[in-house]
């Protein structure tokens, strides 16, 4: 047996080479750079970027047994200046040998003088260094040192490639629990494989729980359920099916919510989806939408509060753009409404579909032009030149109302403003 029994499932199911890692094919695919130095044993210095449980230790692991190189393991929390010098000084000794890969994790732990030891023999080669990091190395870590290295982001693990995992786990005899019976149901595959939100760690430890708690049934076989699994992981499982009606139920009620003004509903509708692994990007895109659908220029800072959101949801990532959609969501709800734009824009396109298309009129095009069997220029007037920056002059052909301006919140300014400059 290759690994103790005493470890961690976790620890015990770590790939044994590249093709076992699951879930980092933009950088582990065939062709893609990172494998193609690993499988040349060319490496170069690299930082592996990504969050917990995604892979970065198991990439190392698979790179120490690929690898002719002496391969050295330090640890950021634990790992001190005198522990680089020692493996920095016995790699300079051995510069006939094959050389020395240093794997640092959790690398943003080391301060900058501990980097900046490390980086001298990094830059003369005297060792390789693999960083994995949790935190984005622009901040984290000393720009020398990323200058000097290849950046790579591990995506979090998505649903399929942990419960691949989950399985593998069951199914192997080695490391695994493969000589216990045992079997798994589809809803507590699927919860489990979700509610790790991509962290195989999560999911593996879930899972060795599962397996030491539960006796097997009458008929030897240890059934996990998702009650079993609810309580292994305690959290309780959200009824949310992300391509059926939950999905669409529940962003139904978010965002009829906000156009009700119920911000407390608003809310509870974003924390049920966002519990059930709902990603923040399609919720703050609905934002978007209903700033203009619902709100409109009754409160023109919604979009852009909208928009800060989605930015901030992408850029930020679960669980802290929680709070940005919370701040979104609420404004959205309590801002005053109006569908004013909404509906000037389907009538503008439903005249455009079904009606004769209109010309520009003659004095709104690029030039001036003079009408045919007439001795007259068309001339526009410009209205900043004009009394109040407006003239009366037509910008259509055949005129019609479109925007009709209500009395909530910012549009009632808009309306009097209108409604003066046409008096």
């Amino acid at each position: 047996m290759s690994r103790n029994r005493q470890e961690p499932l976790a620890a015990r199911m770590r790939p044994r080479s590249i093709d076992e890692i699951e879930g980092q094919d933009h950088i582990l695919g065939e062709g893609r750079l990172l494998r193609r130095v690993i499988e040349a044993d060319r490496l170069t210095n690299i930082i592996l970027y990504g969050p917990p449980g995604c892979g970065k230790t198991s990439i190392a692991e698979a790179i120490a047994k690929s690898t002719k190189r002496n391969f050295v393991r330090l640890s950021g929390v634990t790992s001190g200046v005198a522990d680089i010098r020692k493996i920095c000084d016995r790699s300079s000794s051995e510069l006939d040998g094959e050389g020395t890969i240093l794997f640092v994790d959790e690398i943003h732990r080391f301060n900058k003088s501990q980097q900046d030891v490390l980086l001298p023999f990094v830059e003369d080669g005297t060792v390789v260094l693999i960083g994995a990091t949790t935190h984005n190395p622009n901040f984290f870590i000393n720009t020398p040192l990323t200058s000097r290295s290849l950046v790579f982001e591990l995506k979090p693990l998505d649903a399929k490639a942990i419960s691949n995992l989950i399985l593998k786990a069951l199914k192997d005899e080695e490391r695994g629990y493969g000589r216990i019976p045992s079997e798994i149901q589809d809803d507590a595959l699927e919860f489990l494989s979700t509610v790790s939100e991509g962290d195989a760690r999560h999911a593996l430890t879930a899972l060795e729980i599962a397996m030491l708690s539960t006796p097997p049934s009458d008929d030897g076989i240890v059934h996990f359920t998702i009650d079993v699994m609810q309580e292994c992981v305690q959290k309780k499982r959200v009824v949310y099916d992300k391509d059926e009606d939950g999905h669409y139920d529940t962003i139904s009620a978010f965002i009829k919510s906000i156009r009700g003004s119920d911000p407390d509903a608003a809310i509870y509708w974003l924390a049920k989806m966002l519990s059930a692994g709902e990603d923040p990007r399609f919720i703050a895109r609905r934002l978007v939408i209903s700033a203009s659908e619902d709100i409109g220029n009754a409160e023109p800072r919604a979009l852009p509060l909208a928009i800060a959101a989605m930015q901030a949801a992408d850029f930020v990532g679960m669980p802290e753009c929680q709070l940005n959609l919370a701040q979104a969501a609420t404004f959205l709800a309590s801002s005053p409404k109006s569908n004013a734009s909404c509906i000037a824009i389907s009538e503008a396109m439903a005249d455009i579909r079904t009606g004769a298309v209109q010309p520009v009129p003659e004095h709104l095009k690029n030039k001036h032009v003079q009408a045919i069997g007439s001795n007259e220029v068309t001339e526009y007037k410009y209205p900043h030149n004009f009394l109040n920056h407006y003239v009366k002059q037509d910008y259509m052909t055949v005129s019609k109302k479109y925007y009709r301006p209500t009395g909530q919140g910012f549009e009632a300014a808009i309306a009097r403003r209108l409604k003066t400059i046409k008096a």
